[in-house]
This record gives structure tokens, C-alpha cells and sequence, in this order.
């Protein structure tokens, strides 16, 4: 006969194992779940409200990379110049010792005769006078000449090392200036992708407010010169030189002739009428004389914006400026008023 054997029953261990591991793996599929969740979708105004804030930051960026890059370049040239004053001045100090070896050998040959004893042997003593008093003149003058010059080198010596120094600090705060563009540039991608993660619908209302936007600060799609007041003179060629590149795409750091950044587009504008303005937005908003008020704005002033005078436009008449924007836009007009004024200055 068989025999039935009773099922044995799990330990209490065994049990307590068990209960915890069922616990744990209802915690891990609760957060798988949650993760799995789909996230709210993202409001359209918060999209363009970032949008904003970023190309904001990238213009900041923009102006401060422009400043350490015109500091370099000037350094670099401050630095190559002092080169050529060192090799200059080295050559001339080689010519001047191999003229005091020459003098040096000279003298020793003629230094054992007692000058008296020389006197007497010469045929002509007031020539020998001569001679003597242009040799010790001569030797004179070329150990300070001498001495200039190995002071002169070491001036030169130090300038070179500071400038080096100075330029490396610079080329190292422009990568950290790129590096910051770059996080920048990213955070525009993640915008555009956010953007690009909205309904069909929202995209849509979105980019309709933009143009909303941009038509209640323009007064045309495309500004004419023949509506606006004639300036003459710099000012006015300034003028015509911003307007005739509407619609030219904004490129971070470019100063033309197709593409610009909104202190490049002043710089070339004002460069072709032959005037020559700093390169940043922060340094033109201290050039030429203030402005009192937008009241008394005329074609060709430039208009500082924001706190940190990280943007500049050209006042054209009207209550309009042109101005360069930022990213993914062009050239264009917009009311004067439309940002923070922080100052208006007349070339």
C-alpha cells in the first residue's frame, strides 16, 4: 500500500524570505510604472517663455566672447610688435659690442705706452690730443648706448611675459567663453525639442504668438528707407548700411558682410561709413555722447538694451530701430521701445 507522506511546510524563515521578496518586486513594478507613466505634457507658454530666457543667455554669452576676442586680438598684436622692438634691439646691442671689442683691443694694444711717453713720440701732440679725447669719447658713448639697450631689452623681456601671460589668460577665458555658448547652444536644442514634443495644435499657437509677436514690433514685414526721416552725414550712410541687410541671418560673433550678431551689424554699419566702434554692446553703449531720452533720438544713435547692455540696435526714425536679434532669426526693424532701454548714444 502506498503511503501518503504530508507536504512539509515552509519555515518561518522561509515565509519571511518570500513575503519580502514579493514586498520588494510591488515597490519595483509600482516604479517602473511610475517611470513608465507618460509625463504631462508641456505648456506652449512655458516652451516660449524658455525659448526666450535662452536665446537671452546666448546673446549675453555672445558679447562676452566678442570682448575677450577683440582683447586677444589686440594683445596679439601688442605682443608680436614687442617681438620685433626685442630682435631689433638685440641686433643693435651685437653691433655696438663688436664696435667696444674693437675699441676694447685698441686700447689694450696702446694702453702699456705712458700717454706722456706718447706724446712725446708723436709727431703731431695736438692730433694725438684729438685722437685720444674721440676714443675715450667714442667708448663713453657707446657703453651708454650699451646700457640703454640691455635696460631697453629687459623692459621689452617683461612687456613680452606679461603680454603672454595675459594672452593666455584671454585664450583660456575664450574657450571657457565657448564652452558656456556651447551649454548655451544646448539648452536651445533641448528647447527646440520640447517645442518639437508639443501637439501639432500647440506648435502651431505657438509659433502664431511669435509672429503676433514680431508684427507688434515691427511696423513692416520690411522697413523702406523712403518712409523714413533723411539723416545725412555718417549717421545717415550708418543707416542705410543696416537697412540694406534685412532679412541676413543673425550668426553669433560674425560681423558681416551677409551674416551678424547685434553689435557686429553697428560695427559694420558704422564701419562702412568709416567710422570705427568698439566691438561690444557693453563698450558702445559708452562711446560717443548719451542721449537724454528716446524723445531725442535720432537716425544713427545707437540704443543700448537691458541692464547689462547686452544688446544694441540703430535708431532709424520713427520710434524704430534695426537690429540684429538673436539665433535662429534675421535682421529686421522692431520699435524702440519694445525692450528695457538702458541708454541711447550719438556717434
Amino acid at each position: 500500500m502506498a503511503s501518503h507522506r504530508r507536504p512539509k511546510q515552509p519555515s518561518r524563515a522561509r515565509v519571511s524570505v518570500l513575503t519580502a521578496a514579493a514586498a520588494t518586486a510591488v515597490a519595483l513594478s509600482a516604479q517602473v510604472a511610475a517611470h513608465a507613466a507618460p509625463s504631462p505634457s508641456p505648456k506652449k507658454d512655458d516652451v516660449k517663455a524658455q525659448i526666450d530666457q535662452l536665446n537671452e543667455e546666448a546673446e549675453q554669452a555672445t558679447e562676452k566672447y566678442n570682448g575677450a576676442k577683440e582683447r586677444a586680438d589686440q594683445l596679439r598684436k601688442q605682443a608680436d610688435q614687442l617681438q620685433d622692438q626685442v630682435a631689433r634691439g638685440q641686433e643693435q646691442m651685437t653691433q655696438l659690442q663688436s664696435g667696444l671689442a674693437e675699441v676694447a683691443g685698441e686700447q689694450y694694444r696702446t694702453g702699456g705706452i705712458d700717454p706722456s711717453v706718447q706724446l712725446m713720440l708723436s709727431s703731431d701732440p695736438s692730433g694725438y690730443l684729438d685722437k685720444a679725447s674721440s676714443v675715450q669719447q667714442a667708448s663713453s658713448s657707446q657703453a651708454e648706448a650699451l646700457k640703454g639697450l640691455q635696460d631697453q631689452q629687459r623692459r621689452l623681456d617683461q612687456q613680452k611675459s606679461e603680454a603672454a601671460a595675459v594672452l593666455a589668460s584671454l585664450d583660456s577665458t575664450t574657450k571657457d567663453l565657448n564652452q558656456s555658448k556651447a551649454e548655451v547652444n544646448k539648452k536651445l536644442k533641448e528647447a527646440q525639442d520640447l517645442l518639437n514634443s508639443l501637439s501639432a495644435a500647440d506648435r502651431a499657437a505657438v509659433k502664431a504668438a511669435q509672429q503676433q509677436a514680431d508684427r507688434a514690433s515691427r511696423g513692416s514685414e520690411r522697413t523702406d528707407l523712403g518712409s523714413l526721416p533723411q539723416a545725412s552725414g555718417m549717421a545717415g550712410a550708418a543707416v542705410a548700411n543696416a537697412m540694406s541687410k534685412q532679412g541676413s541671418p543673425y550668426v553669433w560673433g560674425a560681423t558681416g558682410p551677409t551674416t551678424f550678431d547685434c553689435s557686429g551689424l553697428m560695427v559694420w554699419s558704422y564701419g562702412k561709413a568709416g567710422v570705427s566702434l568698439p566691438r561690444t554692446s557693453q563698450a558702445q553703449g559708452n562711446y560717443g555722447t548719451r542721449v537724454p531720452s528716446l524723445a531725442e533720438a535720432q537716425p544713427g544713435d545707437l540704443i543700448i538694451y537691458r541692464a547689462d547692455r547686452s544688446h544694441v540696435g540703430m535708431y532709424i526714425g520713427n520710434g524704430m530701430v534695426v537690429h540684429a536679434p538673436h539665433t535662429g532669426d534675421v535682421v529686421k526693424v522692431m520699435k524702440a521701445d519694445a525692450m528695457p532701454i538702458n541708454t541711447i548714444r550719438r556717434v
